[in-house]
């Protein structure tokens, strides 16, 4: 297993995962990861100052990825955590909380104070995994993401 920066020949691969798991948990195409403009173009999307997307890689194959980048539309030296999507054979090997931590890890490094997220009522493990780590809930969005069928956002402080 190997963690690694996004290539600009990953794109297609990546996009792939996000597409595939919203729609293998039901989660809709319209106001989601699923149509937004950097999931046409991940590797571009993140040739930016303090923004990175991550990789994972098994035997030379992509089962997933995880992303920082500055919260659009915030003031407040907030990041988001974005596409953080994994294949089924990706699940349950703990290779997911590498990643979410690498994340994190980049954030501070970058010098985010905070961390944002956002995600969908379904993804009961997801949020799970989440609260363990530090993040709470919010009642309404922060910044710009354009996911508006989100209904759960949440929130970290990465200096505690």
């Amino acid at each position: 297993m190997l963690i690694r920066k996004i290539k600009k020949q990953d794109n297609p691969f990546i996009k792939q995962i996000i597409q595939k798991t919203l729609v293998e948990f039901g989660l809709p195409k319209t106001g989601t990861a699923y149509e937004d403009n950097d999931t046409q173009n991940m590797f571009e999307a993140y040739q930016k100052n303090n923004a990175v997307y991550f990789v994972l890689e098994d035997n030379g194959k992509i089962i997933g990825g995880g992303g920082i980048k500055a919260l659009n539309n915030s003031q407040n030296n907030i990041c988001e955590l974005q596409k953080m999507y994994f294949l089924p054979e990706a699940r349950g090997k703990g290779y997911g909380k590498k990643l979410f931590n690498k994340c994190l890890f980049t954030a501070k490094e970058f010098g985010f104070k905070q961390c944002y997220l956002e995600s969908d009522v379904k993804l009961k493990v997801a949020i799970l995994i989440y609260k363990k780590n530090g993040f709470t809930h919010l009642n309404k969005p922060l910044g710009s993401t354009g996911h508006n069928s989100c209904g759960v956002w949440m929130v970290k402080n990465l200096h505690e």
